[in-house]
């Protein structure tokens, strides 16, 4: 999916490679289907139209109500959270000197939630943008003034926050559209990125989550790109959400990736899985969770080939009946109470 359409106003994943583990689950599970173990995390969504249903509720959860939804979200095996940004239109979620702090009631979410993380044994991957316009991707990747508050930030993070046994590592949110392979612009930042990190953090572990998933085929040009890419975890979007493929033809793609993955013998291969649909119109209306029985498909389709499996999202398309941070509609109890109903019958298989 292009992340940053859906985020747009209406107006307009260090570790053993992927191979063996992936390899190893399909020799013994060929038909295994497996549950979801992290989702995107976020503090306020960027598209006021798409988030109309949560996003009004998170600027006033307290410490508490943060706390709690991690809690929420690790009690039902969520292992990874990955923050999509730590700042937005020249406003941080945390205490910096180097933008104002958005209004929130919580003075510091991101401690909030790496707090509670630390607590359950919840692994964060930390967002390293937006610190400018998020909507000017091929700018933000380029130019020397925004590299050079995106490098301060992240200096200014690792400094607050490294401390936390959850903060497992890093997410660039830039995401790169893939035209069969990456373009050079997205390889030069992915690699600029992950240099970054090694020198503040080495032990940190690289996630990207790119789109366009659907133009990828086994090609020599794409292992050798992989083979030069700096980055621990590829989770591909599978773009059902956003219907640029629909149910039952992802696995194709993922399975093309698994068989590239494998010769490159790098990066580790992930999913992530859309949970939503559109109430109208693809990115210019309300994003409502989708049916458990198409979740459940998803999942299905790209179980055999990855290693783990995350969402976009649980926030707003999840809640937990009874829940203390609630964010989403009604709808979002149904979701929930489905997958949970067959993840405690998978797990007893």
């Amino acid at each position: 999916m292009d992340r940053r359409r859906f985020l747009t106003s209406a107006a307009l994943a260090a570790g053993l490679p992927a191979v063996s583990c992936v390899s190893a689950n399909r020799q013994a599970h060929p038909s295994y289907i497996k549950p979801i173990v992290g989702s995107w995390f976020e503090f306020e969504h960027h598209n006021q139209v798409g988030a109309k249903y949560w996003n009004q509720a998170l600027p006033g959860f307290t410490t508490e109500q943060w706390r709690a939804k991690i809690f929420e979200m690790h009690e039902i095996g969520m292992e990874y959270l990955v923050l999509l940004s730590v700042a937005y239109e020249g406003k941080t979620y945390y205490p910096s000197a180097l933008q104002p702090r958005h209004d929130f009631v919580c003075q510091d979410p991101l401690e909030a939630v790496l707090s509670a993380a630390d607590e359950c044994g919840i692994k964060f991957f930390v967002s390293n943008d937006y610190w400018a316009d998020w909507r000017k991707v091929e700018k933000a990747m380029e130019e020397e003034t925004i590299w050079y508050i995106r490098e301060k930030g992240m200096e200014e993070t690792a400094e607050k926050y490294a401390h936390h046994k959850s903060f497992y590592g890093w997410y660039y949110p830039n995401e790169s559209q893939l035209h069969q392979v990456f373009d050079d612009l997205s390889v030069t930042y992915i690699n600029r990125c992950s240099r970054k990190v090694h020198a503040l953090m080495p032990d940190a572990v690289t996630l990207i989550a790119p789109y366009g998933t659907q133009y990828v085929r086994q090609d020599d040009r794409y292992i050798r790109q992989l083979e030069q890419l700096d980055i621990d975890i590829i989770a591909y979007q599978d773009e059902i959400g956003v219907q640029k493929t629909k149910v039952g033809e992802a696995g194709k793609y993922f399975e093309d990736l698994y068989k590239m993955h494998t010769k490159a013998g790098r990066s580790r291969l992930w999913a992530d899985v859309e949970l939503f649909e559109f109430e109208g119109e693809v990115y210019h209306t309300g994003a409502l969770p989708a049916s458990f029985e198409r979740v459940l498909q998803q999942l299905a389709d790209v179980s055999p080939y990855v290693e783990h499996i995350l969402a976009y999202q649980y926030q707003g398309m999840m809640n937990k009946p009874g829940s203390p941070a609630y964010a989403g509609p009604e709808s979002s109890e149904k979701l929930y109470t489905d997958y949970v109903r067959w993840l405690n019958t998978s797990r007893h298989e």
